[in-house]
């Protein structure tokens, strides 16, 4: 008699690729981040070199209202997240009354983020308008050279994300089926914005607090 023996089957492999807009997305704010770690290794020379001058020209800063212009941008962040949760469930607008948040869509949580942003670059805008006036400039001193660029780089980063949220919103009114590309679209800027925010509490704290 011939015995056979059983060859045991291989165990079934399956490979899920990441997404690729996504990894490049991450890649892309890597090199943001190396950039803004540029901006802080220059605050900080500046200041160990000049820590006189940053001692008085520092009390011009108005705390208490960029403190407010910052839970601004915070409060941002989270209506960009429950935008993006509405765009994973494929909703791009809102089901029912504008006063229900509950039933809110992409367009609506991304339209109030996009508000709200804007809000913050306003206060940035008033602040360095109060600066200016209380005399101090990018010229008068390396504490204003160093606040302005730092601070100044960041709001223009808020401006590119603000126009992608436009980009987003006008995507999701012009497809005719709101599928995972305009989704995925939303999770991208959705990664920027979070980014944009982290980097300017670091900002905050090191200027507004860091003593």
């Amino acid at each position: 008699m011939s015995s056979t023996t059983a060859v045991p089957s291989a165990p079934s492999v399956s490979v899920t690729r990441p997404n690729a807009v996504s990894v490049g997305t991450i890649v892309w704010l890597s090199s943001e981040l190396m950039f803004f770690a540029g901006l802080f290794a220059m605050y900080f020379t500046h200041r160990t070199v000049s820590s006189e001058i940053w001692a008085s020209e520092s009390a011009h800063l108005a705390v208490p209202f960029a403190l407010v212009n910052t839970a601004v941008l915070v409060a941002s962040s989270i209506t960009c997240q429950m935008g993006v949760f509405a765009a994973e469930r494929f909703q791009p607008r809102r089901t029912g009354s504008l006063l229900d948040v509950r039933r809110w869509g992409l367009q609506e949580w991304f339209t109030l983020t996009y508000i709200m942003g804007a809000v913050f670059v306003a206060g940035q805008v008033f602040e360095y308008a109060e600066l200016v006036h209380a005399g101090l400039t990018i010229s008068s001193s390396p504490y204003g050279s160093v606040f302005y660029i730092t601070t100044g780089f960041h709001a223009l980063h808020v401006v590119g994300g603000l126009i992608a949220f436009l980009f987003v919103i006008g995507r999701s009114f012009a497809a005719s089926k709101f599928g995972h590309l305009e989704a995925t679209s939303a999770v991208v800027v959705s990664y920027y914005w979070h980014f944009v925010d982290v980097v300017w509490l670091a900002l905050f704290f090191i200027i507004y607090f860091l003593r």
